[in-house]
């Protein structure tokens, strides 16, 4: 495993655990943060130990966005010895925020205390969203009089009903949780302090199920997205039929008809 000074890793069975860890600044995003969550990124897709990854952050809150104070200063987030990673691939920081990276493994988002502008559109490349009742979010970057170019003008409007994102995208307002629940941003609203404990939970019942279906069916709901019905009913055969000619398949079969929990081997 890896992590940087502001991305921890930490694996809890089978599921790997990425924790934003810059709490000095509510977790804004840096280039170290950045580098760390590409590599857990990459980590959890060839790792196949790996069946699910929540996503977090570290003193109470998930991920305030840039840090303008650095940009402010005329900084990029070039500054450190990190840099070179960028240079390398100057894609790193949109693969990192899932906005040019979809991972293989399915992602839950633990969101405790603030999760805006890029917090709330990183959330946006999330498959399963958990939030803490306090939690705030936002796309807050007109009120600075900047773009919300990690991807929510396109993703928001195709995960939320349209009046909603563009309320969200225009006026630059935070939401509460139990305001994001009821538009549809995330999916649950538990206790302060419970969210990741919730996300563990629910990682544990996606890793119980066998894994090249969980992979298939992440997979057909996103790339029959924007087809037409019958269009992504044809896919949907593509990719569900041969999961049904695999040994995990004859063993969840067979662990029903013999009362017991299913031993799943990836193949």
């Amino acid at each position: 495993m890896g992590g940087t000074e502001h991305l921890t890793v930490e694996r809890v069975g089978a599921t790997l655990v990425l924790t934003l860890n810059r709490p000095e600044a509510k977790n804004a995003l840096s280039l170290p943060m950045l580098v760390g969550l590409y590599d857990g990124w990459t980590e959890a897709d060839e790792d196949d130990s790996i069946r699910s990854v929540v996503l977090t952050g570290a003193g109470g809150t998930f991920c305030a966005g840039m840090d303008l104070k650095a940009l402010a200063g005329g900084g990029r987030l070039d500054g450190d010895p990190h840099r070179d990673r960028l240079k390398a691939d100057p894609d790193l920081h949109w693969k990192a925020m899932l906005r040019h990276h979809r991972p293989r493994k399915p992602v839950i988002a633990a969101v405790e205390g603030h999760c805006v502008a890029g917090g709330t559109e990183m959330l946006q490349g999330t498959d399963i969203r958990i939030a803490a009742e306090s939690a705030v979010f936002g796309l807050y970057e007109v009120r600075r009089g900047l773009f919300p170019i990690g991807g929510s003008t396109v993703r928001l409007a195709r995960q939320i009903p349209r009046t909603h994102a563009l309320e969200m995208l225009l006026t630059g307002r935070p939401y509460t949780a139990a305001e994001a629940e009821r538009i549809g941003l995330i999916g649950h609203v538990v206790p302060d302090g419970q969210a990741l404990a919730k996300a563990l939970e629910t990682a544990e019942l996606v890793n119980a199920n066998g894994p090249l279906a969980v992979e298939a069916v992440k997979v057909s709901v996103y790339e029959t997205a924007e087809l037409t019905e019958t269009e992504g009913l044809e896919r949907e055969l593509e990719r569900g039929w041969p999961v049904f000619d695999t040994a995990d398949a004859k063993e969840g079969s067979r662990a029903f008809a013999e009362k017991r929990p299913p031993v799943f081997r990836r193949a």
